[in-house]
Parts: structure tokens; C-alpha cells; sequence
């Protein structure tokens, strides 16, 4: 399974280049039984997420190339289970799925990243599925936002996560046999 992560700064056209490559990706799959896979992990809790949501949902609708679109704002690995071989997958993005993971329970006073093993045990069991992946003829390709060229915050919680997410795109880096980071437009290929 060819995997492709594509990091980036906010809006540095990262998401679009990652779709693009995904079509690529797909049409050049002889399988018959392929399907084009968007997985979501944005929620919208507010009105900017909206917009960017709809943005993103636009974008794909414009295109020739007919979408599956998934929700999966915290449960990615069975949604990685149900991949059939020929299929290419684009996950947009892994900060905003970690960020649903640090905080989930937070309504009911008890955020994951509160309960001592919760969040470890979240990001084992994504690497799992997409280790399982590997068996299969399926192309995935990752979006992340690069976190770390801004200084270290004062907040311990935004540092665990900082740190959370820097050595999740390290895994990511070294399971990909393309790395990527885009930034003002301007595509950068590490691996």
C-alpha cells in the first residue's frame, strides 16, 4: 500500500494538493472494484469550521471525480477496517482527529487526555489499522498541519499535544513511502 503523508501550514493548499494527487492515485488503480475516499475528521464548532468544512465539501463537489465521503471524527480505525483493496483514501487531517481525541468525554467532565492510557491507546489502535493496511492494495494519503515552527506555548496541554502530534507525524514520516510539505503553495518532497 503506497502511503502518503502531506503536512503543511493553514491553508497552504496542502488539502488540495492531497486531492489531486488522490485522483491521480485513483485513476491510474486498475482495480474495478476502486472506490475514491474522502475521510473527514472535522466537526464544526463554530462558524469558521463551518465554512471550512463547506469549503472543503465544494471543492470535491467541483471536481469530475465522484467522492465517498466518510465521517470520522474519532472512531478512524474501523472506517480504516472496511478499506477494500483497489481503494484510495485521503484522511483530512490527523490535527484536527487528535484534537477530537484529547477532548472527547470533555462534555461529560472526563477529556481523554485526562484518563491516564486513554490517549495512548487511541493512537495505537489508529496505527494498528493503518499498519493493517499495509496487507492491502489500498493508497492513503494523510493531511496534517505543521505545528512547529511557532514557539513553545506556556500551556502544558498545548505542549502535550504539540509533542503528541510532532512524534505522530514522525511515525508518519517513517511508515510513508512519500512525505510532503506544502507551504504558501510551494510543495516541498522530504521522502
Amino acid at each position: 500500500m503506497p502511503l502518503v503523508f502531506i503536512t503543511g501550514g493553514v491553508r497552504s493548499g496542502k488539502s488540495h494538493f492531497a486531492e489531486q494527487a488522490a485522483i491521480q492515485y485513483y485513476q491510474t488503480q486498475p482495480s474495478t472494484e476502486k472506490r475514491l475516499m474522502y475521510i473527514a475528521s472535522g466537526i464544526a464548532l463554530d462558524d469558521e469550521m463551518k465554512k471550512r468544512i463547506d469549503r472543503h465539501q465544494a471543492d470535491r463537489l467541483a471536481q469530475p471525480m465522484q467522492w465517498i465521503t466518510v465521517e470520522a471524527p474519532y472512531n478512524i480505525a474501523p472506517v480504516f477496517e472496511t478499506l477494500k483493496d483497489g481503494d484510495v483514501v485521503l484522511w483530512d487531517c490527523v490535527t484536527t482527529w487528535l484534537t477530537n481525541a484529547f477532548y472527547e468525554g470533555y462534555e461529560s467532565g472526563a477529556p481523554c487526555l485526562t484518563k491516564p492510557g486513554c490517549l495512548a491507546s487511541k493512537l495505537h489502535t489508529v496505527k494498528q489499522a493503518i499498519l493493517s493496511l499495509l496487507t492491502k492494495n489500498v493508497t492513503l494519503l494523510v493531511v496534517s498541519n505543521e505545528l512547529f515552527d511557532e514557539p513553545p506555548y506556556q500551556s502544558e496541554e498545548v505542549e502535550l499535544y504539540r509533542r503528541t502530534l510532532g512524534q505522530f507525524h514522525q511515525w508518519f514520516v517513517v511508515m510513508a513511502q512519500e512525505a510532503f510539505e506544502m507551504n504558501y503553495g510551494i510543495l516541498k518532497r522530504w521522502k
